[in-house]
């Protein structure tokens, strides 16, 4: 099922970024690029921001943050109330990260992993749909930590 996706990277992924991007159209897929557009020295801040923001506000069903380690990225894009993003570097982490966590966005280090196995992360986090039942309870108290109790 074609979905609008928003992409965004620093400078140490716009490769990956354009060949994601490509791959993503070729599938059916709308795709918002939120840049950067050139491979000069950026702040991932600035984009992880950005992409909270499109997937948040409703402008995205979903996204992909990218960055040299895909650390710093979804920190900032976590920063989002609205946003669960999970770093993953396989398969698994992919769907699981959608299957018990409704990630709505999914972040990937550009030094850590190559374009293949991005494209498979990408497929398994856009296939996969959340199991809910006592996943979302959690995801209920990651939305609003007022549901959160002490740990005994």
């Amino acid at each position: 099922m074609a979905e609008t996706i928003a992409i965004a990277s620093d400078h140490a992924a716009i490769d990956l970024k354009a060949a994601l991007a490509q791959w993503l159209r070729e599938q059916g897929h709308e795709v918002i690029d939120l840049g950067p557009a050139t491979a000069d020295s950026v702040d991932y801040p600035d984009y992880g921001y950005a992409l909270a923001e499109a997937v948040a506000g409703g402008r995205a069903a979903r996204g992909i943050a990218l960055c040299g380690s895909g650390i710093g990225i979804s920190i900032a894009v976590n920063r989002n109330p609205a946003v669960r993003c999970a770093l993953v570097s396989d398969n698994l982490s992919a769907r699981l990260s959608r299957q018990h966590n409704d990630a709505n966005i999914i972040a990937m280090g550009a030094r850590l992993i190559g374009v293949d196995t991005a494209k498979d992360c990408v497929s398994a986090f856009l296939a996969t749909p959340f199991e809910g039942g006592r996943h979302q309870r959690r995801i209920d108290k990651l939305s609003n930590p007022a549901f959160a109790k002490e740990p005994a």
